[in-house]
């Protein structure tokens, strides 16, 4: 694994065939939508819009899904061809979404500290040069009075990925508090799954 930009780039234009990737499906888009809105808080808090950083967005379907659901969104990526693809989308949807081409290790240099409600990344975190440095970085993008990672990983039939339990450690090296839910739901991924797939939510 990888989490070179060019790499990514010739990923673009084949990356939304897996229905977990591009929720062209309305099923499956609807069973992120349902699982990510039981997690986050409301999309209005104190009369404006939840802030939500998508790091490494890839294509940004859950960025449009959660723009179109009333939250902020920014989306990061490295590849530009990804970022490419996340606002053409963001537009045929006619959704509001700010996207920034970066590396979700570096996130925490290229958006605001301390400014968001919501950390929202998906199969990212386990390609990270450095677990603890990537996490130390996302969470400095959260609010001091409170603020929700939300991290959606696996350890897959490949042997790449992070176990449940070790994605929890790493939380917990500078979190006080994380909860873990599997996603064996097949209507998340388009048909079933055999592999270890898990949400990790952690509030502030």
């Amino acid at each position: 694994m990888t989490d070179d930009a060019a790499y990514w780039d010739v990923q673009a234009a084949t990356f939304d065939d897996q229905p977990d990737h591009g929720l062209r499906d309305p099923r499956v888009a609807a069973a992120w939508r349902r699982l990510l809105l039981a997690h986050l808080p409301p999309a209005t808090l104190s009369a404006a819009r939840a802030a939500v950083a998508d790091l490494g967005c890839g294509t940004g379907s859950l960025s449009v899904l959660l723009a179109a659901a009333g939250y902020a969104v920014t989306g990061v990526d490295s590849a530009p061809a990804m970022i490419a693809a996340a606002r053409a989308k963001a537009g045929a949807a006619g959704v509001p979404v700010r996207f920034v081409t970066a590396d979700a290790a570096s996130a925490g240099a290229v958006l605001p500290t301390g400014s968001f409600d919501v950390v929202l990344s998906r199969h990212v975190l386990w390609a990270m040069p450095s677990v603890d440095a990537a996490l130390a970085a996302w969470l400095s993008l959260l609010r001091p009075s409170g603020g929700l990672l939300v991290l959606a990983e696996g350890r897959w039939h490949t042997g790449a990925g992070l176990s449940a339990a070790e994605a929890e450690e790493a939380v917990l090296r500078q979190r006080q508090s994380v909860s873990v839910t599997r996603l064996d739901d097949p209507g998340l991924w388009g048909g079933p799954v055999s592999d270890e797939r898990y949400l990790l939510v952690s509030p502030r």
